[in-house]
């Protein structure tokens, strides 16, 4: 299931490999604004790391991450994964980061966003996928509300980044709505 590709209209999620490493995917991840509403830039973020990040995520069965590639180019835009999966409670997280920032806004994370979903419920047949943002990570919030998540709590002051503290907005779809 790894090696399958997921195809959209914009663009085609694959599995992420070693060789992405030699592309812009370093400099995303060391990006302050980029990064600005997740864990990475926190500390500076070499290829090493990366390499062992990719060897983990291709031998892991609780993650699976895909480049999101645009179809138009075949340019490497951003990474989509679902994480912390757990078989039996037929659950999954999802995280996305739209590391192109020419592709902010153009419909790239919604589109992989929902590829992702499908294949999490189709696939893997998933009961449960979750996610979690900072408050102020406007996009993702829209994201997730687009795709038919609910609200489903908000963890008080969870996120530290850049001297200050925001509340960590949790949201959830269930395989039921989704395929409704």
């Amino acid at each position: 299931m790894k090696n399958q590709f997921v195809t959209g209209k914009l663009v085609n999620l694959r599995p992420l490999e070693e060789r992405d490493i030699d592309g812009p995917y370093s400099m995303w991840l060391n990006d302050p604004e980029v990064c600005q509403f997740n864990s990475h830039a926190r500390f500076p973020i070499g290829k090493d790391e990366l390499k062992k990040y990719i060897q983990e995520a291709k031998h892991s069965s609780l993650m699976q991450v895909f480049a999101i590639v645009t179809k138009e180019k075949g340019n490497h835009v951003g990474n989509i994964s679902l994480q912390n999966i757990n078989y039996i409670d037929r659950s999954a997280e999802l995280a996305i980061i739209i590391g192109d920032k020419r592709y902010w806004g153009k419909g790239i994370g919604i589109e992989a966003w929902n590829l992702i979903m499908d294949y999490g419920f189709r696939i893997l047949n998933l009961h449960r996928l979750y996610c979690g943002c900072a408050n102020k990570n406007l996009g993702m919030k829209k994201i997730a509300e687009m795709s038919g998540m609910k609200p489903e709590g908000r963890r008080r002051d969870a996120f530290f980044k850049y001297g200050k503290y925001d509340d960590i907005l949790e949201f959830g779809i269930l395989e039921n709505e989704y395929l409704s």
